[in-house]
């Protein structure tokens, strides 16, 4: 590790537990500054690449929605090199309808590449506060605790980037041996000593009950002074195969949303429904009754 990683990440650590009260240790979950007991509830918006911009902020705020997790990614609602021209153009059309980009979907997580600072940058500047990074994957061939020190340096750099920026970069969980973070416990590693203002989790708890079973509730202790931002989504097993289900259908027990409650969680909640093929666009209005019906039965299942 350099001087300026190790720099970095001793000053982050310490500015972090510095600021720190004993409630504060026992419940970090979420960075929102102005929490409230209302969680900001957002829709992953993936399947609605058909629509303009104002369609879709009218169509969601409709709905009830506070907010959008938006694909600015390759093959999303805006391009990666196309941020800085289309990226105001979206965030416009949401304030009109009173919704923000609660978490901005990247392709993100090598500080070294030339759209990273170029994507941060305008995305900080429009006031959007979180990205979801891309993931990183295990190599066969590599051991695993060198491949996780590696990450761990490699998110160090990204970390300082998004402290400069004012943003806060998310490491979704998901399910499945090629992804760091499915285990948890992994990911526990490579962000130790990061604040998680700079990096900070996505917890999915769909992927989660995947790998964990019926053990999900350990690693969520484990990992949740990381955890700033809850997906929640839903599925069965088919024989040995994973099959996704409207929420409240399916293996994701509604207890974890009193552990949410008991933990004080302040940060967003994004809704993502992955059951319905997201390509084709005439399916948009069965997309639109399907995220209305899992927001009802995300309300019920907070209360």
């Amino acid at each position: 590790m350099t001087l300026s990683r190790r720099c970095f990440l001793a000053a982050s650590a310490a500015s972090f537990a510095a600021g720190m009260t004993a409630t504060d240790a026992k419940s970090t979950l979420g960075n929102d500054e102005a929490a409230s007991s209302k969680n900001t509830i957002c829709v992953f918006t993936k399947p609605f690449n058909s629509l303009s911009f104002d369609e879709l902020a009218e169509k969601i705020a409709a709905i009830g929605y506070d907010g959008i997790e938006a694909p600015i990614r390759r093959g999303g609602h805006i391009e990666p090199q196309n941020c800085a021209d289309q990226l105001p153009k979206l965030v416009e059309a949401l304030a009109k309808c009173g919704l923000k980009i609660t978490v901005m979907t990247s392709d993100i997580n090598d500080p070294g590449d030339p759209l990273t600072e170029r994507v941060l940058r305008t995305a900080a500047t429009l006031g959007i506060t979180r990205y979801r990074m891309k993931y990183v994957h295990y190599a066969p061939d590599l051991s695993i605790d060198d491949q996780i020190a590696n990450w761990h340096d490699q998110f160090v750099d990204l970390a300082a980037l998004n402290h400069d920026f004012g943003i806060t970069g998310l490491y979704q969980n998901h399910a499945g041996n090629k992804y760091m973070g499915a285990a948890i416990w992994d990911l526990d590693r490579v962000l130790a000593g990061i604040a998680p203002t700079d990096i900070g989790m996505a917890y999915d708890i769909r992927h989660a009950t995947v790998e964990g079973g019926t053990s999900w509730p350990t690693t969520f202790r484990m990992i949740r002074d990381h955890i700033d931002t809850v997906y929640v989504k839903d599925f069965v097993w088919e024989g040995a195969k994973m099959k996704n289900v409207p929420l409240g259908e399916g293996r994701v027990n509604p207890s974890f949303f009193k552990m949410l409650a008991d933990s004080d969680f302040t940060g967003p909640i994004s809704l993502h429904e992955e059951y319905l093929d997201h390509r084709p666009s005439e399916l948009v209005p069965q997309h639109l009754a399907a995220i209305k019906q899992d927001l009802a039965t995300l309300q019920e299942m907070m209360k």
